[in-house]
C-alpha cells in the first residue's frame, strides 16, 4: 500500500476545511447556495491535483459530515451537493484516468445530473413548484434544459481543474 505523504495530507485537510466553509456560507445565505457548490467542489480537487483520489474520498466525506453538522437543519440544501456536485470532481479525474471518450462520459453524467436532479426535486420540492409547466412536464424540462446547463457546468469545471493542477504544482514543498 502506498504511504500517504503529509503534503497529500495537508491539501485533502485543505480541501475539506475549504469546501466546508463554502458549503456552510452557501447553505446559510441560501442566495449563494450553487456558488458554494460550485466553490466547495473547487476546493475538494487540491487533493486530485496530486493524484490523491484516498484524500480526495477523506475530504469529501469528512466535508459532507461535517457540512451536515453544522448545516443540520438545512439537510435538503446539502443534497445535490451530496449526491451529484461533491463527486463529481472524483467522477472527471476517474474518467481521464480511464479515458473515456468524452462523448460518451458526457453523456452518462448528464443522465447522472438528471436523476440527481430529479431526485432532489421528488424529495426537496416534494414533487410541486410554483410554475406548473414545470411539474408536469419535469422529467422532460430536466432531460433537455438539465443537460444543457450540465455540460456547460461540465466544461467550466474541467477548466478549473487545469488551474487547480497549475496552483498545485506551482507551491513549493519544503
Amino acid at each position: 500500500m502506498k504511504r500517504v505523504s503529509a503534503y497529500e495530507i495537508a491539501l485533502s485537510a485543505l480541501a475539506c476545511a475549504l469546501a466546508t466553509i463554502f458549503l456552510t456560507v452557501g447553505v446559510y445565505s441560501e442566495i449563494l447556495l450553487f456558488t458554494g457548490y460550485m466553490m466547495a467542489c473547487i476546493a475538494l480537487m487540491l487533493p486530485l491535483a496530486k493524484k490523491s483520489v484516498r484524500g480526495y474520498v477523506f475530504a469529501y466525506v469528512a466535508t459532507c459530515i461535517l457540512s451536515l453538522i453544522f448545516g443540520a437543519a438545512r439537510f435538503f440544501d446539502l443534497l445535490p451537493f451530496i449526491v451529484f456536485f461533491g463527486l463529481h470532481p472524483l467522477v472527471n479525474e476517474l474518467q481521464l484516468k480511464t479515458k473515456i471518450p468524452t462523448t460518451m462520459a458526457c453523456v452518462g453524467k448528464a443522465l447522472w445530473f438528471d436523476v440527481a436532479m430529479y431526485l432532489v426535486w421528488r424529495f426537496v420540492f416534494a414533487a410541486t413548484t410554483t410554475i406548473p409547466f414545470v411539474d408536469r412536464y419535469i422529467i422532460p424540462v430536466l432531460l433537455i434544459f438539465g443537460s444543457l446547463f450540465f455540460v456547460f457546468y461540465d466544461y467550466v469545471m474541467f477548466r478549473m481543474r487545469t488551474a487547480i493542477n497549475a496552483f498545485v504544482s506551482r507551491i513549493k514543498r519544503k
